[in-house]
């Protein structure tokens, strides 16, 4: 058993803490912030924000990895979530109308997603946490630095806090988007970690709804509908208790999009799109516009050059990597960050170097080339938009390749043909890593077959840009 210290109380923290106390360890939450549960899951939304953790109001949803290793790992929590209001979404509500063949297929129940907001997970999350033997949760404590021993590299042995020393025998940064581990690894001489960076380029703007008693609806009160319009893009999910949740993602450069915080501009903008329009009609808001932008693809190694920069320390989360919110892959990356860590801890024991070797193996692995393959799609995005909105040069489309396809091509094919669908939400899902999907034989057949028989995907009524400006004038 192995005493080990999570810096942070987020959500890939919180999962770690469960599950290595479920594994014997003793475990210790350290977070500056106090997070006691709320009474229950609409005092838990209404106190959500935090400016620091801006992302807990934006649009969320456990994609089917997540949901999966709820099942496997925490299956508790999954009940406890269902019972909170959470709503399952099989994979047949997510099927488009142009999808003739609506059938249903061995292995869709694997991708089941889950809707709900992120504080109705977190208030579950935090209340089990609070509840589990073996986590000690210390509220308040803000983490100064890592308590080392010199070395080649340096062994770290605890962390130094505004309360003291803390020892351990391992550290596990979860701190998130905004971690200092690059600081606190200079400050014991280690060497840097490897990163990586790439634009996301976007902005959010989002708020939360109720769906109307007896309204008649356009469609699954668990639905997800993601657009990517000519100068912007626009989504709606549903989420638990009737609630759901509308986001319009322009670029971060955009300033005509500044005015999208004011609840009536807002509410324009979507009116300009039919589809989301209709929703409106059977809505009623509960919040504010929630705005939110600076975001960045990023990735981050503890391993260079086949060691470790530190031994005793570990990353997993948002300090490893994020990725455009688009997408919802936070929740899975940090579940499965998680699971990763506990599976590091049992094959290297005590070997702290083996133990870092181990977790990286699983960041290749599980992380990068979902990272990888975000970094790809954000660049072809917002090359287009650039090109709409500002007059930039065109985007140079992919080469052809004989043995795959992309992700572009996958999505347009998913309209039309079932079994490219499936793997479409595959690999949205993180089912299965993108770079097996798009070079399955079976999939690039029918994507290509798809498009040449369909052509692109059908078009979606947009605003045009006279419409557009006169909604954000208002």
């Amino acid at each position: 058993m192995s005493r080990i210290v999570i810096v942070g109380g987020s959500v890939a923290g919180s999962f770690s803490a469960l599950l290595l106390a479920r594994a014997g360890h003793e475990v210790v939450v350290l977070d500056k912030d106090r997070l006691e549960p709320a009474p229950d899951v609409e005092a838990a939304a209404a106190a959500a924000f935090r400016a620091s953790a801006p992302q807990i109001v934006q649009p969320h949803i456990v994609m089917a990895r997540c949901r999966q290793l709820l099942l496997d790992r925490l299956p508790d929590m999954y009940e406890a979530l269902l019972a909170a209001g959470v709503a399952e979404a099989p994979i047949s509500t997510q099927m488009p109308p142009t999808l003739v063949d609506r059938s249903a297929r061995p292995g869709d129940e694997r991708l089941t997603m889950l809707m709900s907001r992120r504080s109705t997970i977190d208030w579950v999350l935090r209340r089990r946490l609070l509840e589990e033997p073996g986590v000690t949760v210390r509220h308040e404590v803000r983490v100064r630095g890592l308590v080392a021993e010199p070395g080649a590299p340096p062994h770290v042995t605890g962390v130094r806090t505004d309360q003291g020393d803390v020892a351990a025998d391992l550290v596990v940064d979860a701190t998130g988007r905004r971690t200092v581990v690059d600081r606190w690894l200079a400050e014991i001489g280690a060497g840097p970690a490897a990163s990586w960076r790439a634009e996301c380029g976007v902005a959010y703007y989002s708020r939360h709804y109720r769906l109307r008693p007896a309204a008649e609806l356009p469609g699954p009160p668990n639905t997800r509908i993601v657009v990517g319009l000519d100068e912007f893009t626009v989504g709606i999910w549903g989420a638990d208790n009737g609630a759901m949740q509308l986001c319009v993602a322009p670029l971060d450069v955009d300033r005509r999009f500044r005015t999208a915080r004011f609840p009536e501009v807002f509410t324009a903008v979507l009116r300009t799109v039919p589809i989301y329009a209709a929703w409106l009609d059977v809505l009623d808001p509960i919040t504010d516009v929630f705005p939110m932008g600076g975001l960045h693809n990023t990735l981050r190694r503890l391993v260079v050059d086949g060691a470790p920069v530190a031994t005793g320390l570990l990353a997993i989360g948002d300090s490893v990597c994020t990725t455009n919110p688009t997408l919802g892959r936070g929740l899975s990356m940090a579940l499965a960050g998680a699971v990763d860590l506990v599976e590091a801890l049992q094959e290297g024991g005590d070997d702290r170097t083996a133990v870092g070797l181990a977790l990286d193996r699983r960041v290749a692995d599980h992380v990068v080339p979902f990272y990888e393959e975000q970094a790809v799609v954000d660049a072809a995005r917002l090359a287009m938009l650039r090109h709409t909105i500002f007059d930039a040069p065109a985007p140079e489309p992919p080469a052809a390749d004989s043995d795959r396809v992309t992700y572009w091509q996958l999505r347009t094919a998913a309209q039309f043909d079932p079994t490219a669908f499936r793997a479409f939400w595959a690999v949205m899902g993180m089912i299965r890593r993108p770079d097996e999907v798009n070079a399955d034989p079976d999939v690039v057949t029918c994507t290509r077959e798809a498009i040449r028989r369909h052509g692109s995907a059908p078009a979606v009524a947009q605003p045009t840009r006279e419409e557009l400006v006169a909604a954000l004038a208002r």
